[in-house]
């Protein structure tokens, strides 16, 4: 598990939300890492390990129902089925079973069994998550992720762009002959794109901004120089 942080060092706060777009100040972010532990870069941020804090802070999500945990994924008791499921972001997991879901033909990469994952984009969505860079560098992210369709997200760190969009490229295939497992055939771009990044604690944002239908497990922070 990730290490814990006694406290927030981030000196940004979002303060509305006009449109799905995060406005910040310079007084101290809300949200906070979840189950306190900030994500350490370089590593894999997990995007079902967003931050806390609801609609508005940690995220902005089209409805406020999660639409796997608790409702795809019955409420049983179990871990990966209630993960975070009174919240908006709509988290769902791989699933290894016959007839095959996650653990399909059409992976262009194979997925880890029961990885939890956010799920059900939408244009103009966004999950925040705390992060602590330990080296001043240049990085290359990859993302594990399925899109039936292309799609576009982009990246931002403390409330200012650090990339344009980028294309997320479909994973549908034509042999498949099950509809709905068009949204289960994973890929790993790698790399998605090079960034630097400035060391200390900083607000790393998701945002989907064309298409959705993607699914997101990780994103995973390499130093390169």
């Amino acid at each position: 598990m990730k290490s814990s942080f006694t406290r927030l060092l981030t000196v940004v706060t979002i303060t509305s939300v006009i449109s799905g777009a995060q406005v910040f100040s310079q007084q101290k972010y809300a949200g906070k890492p979840w189950n306190g532990s900030v994500q350490q870069i370089p590593g894999k941020v997990q995007c079902e390990f967003y931050d806390t804090g609801g609609e508005g802070i940690a995220y902005h999500d089209k409805d406020s129902v999660n639409n796997g945990s608790g409702k795809l994924n019955p409420a049983d008791g179990t871990f990966l089925n209630e993960f975070r499921m009174k919240e908006g972001v709509d988290i769902s997991y791989t699933k290894f079973r016959d007839p095959a879901i996650d653990n399909n033909p059409y992976n262009l990469v194979e997925p880890e069994k029961n990885s939890l994952y956010a799920g059900w984009t939408e244009p103009g969505e966004w999950i925040n998550y705390t992060v602590n860079v330990n080296k001043t560098g240049t990085y290359a992210i990859d993302l594990m992720y399925t899109a039936s369709g292309d799609g576009e997200i982009a990246l931002e760190i403390d409330g200012k762009t650090l990339t344009s969009a980028l294309k997320i490229p479909s994973t549908r295939s034509d042999k498949e002959t099950v509809a709905w497992r068009q949204w289960h055939h994973w890929n790993r771009l790698n790399p998605l794109v090079t960034v630097k990044l400035q060391k200390g604690v900083h607000v790393l944002t998701l945002k989907t901004v064309t298409n959705g239908n993607m699914n997101y497990d990780f994103l995973e922070f390499k130093l390169i120089k």
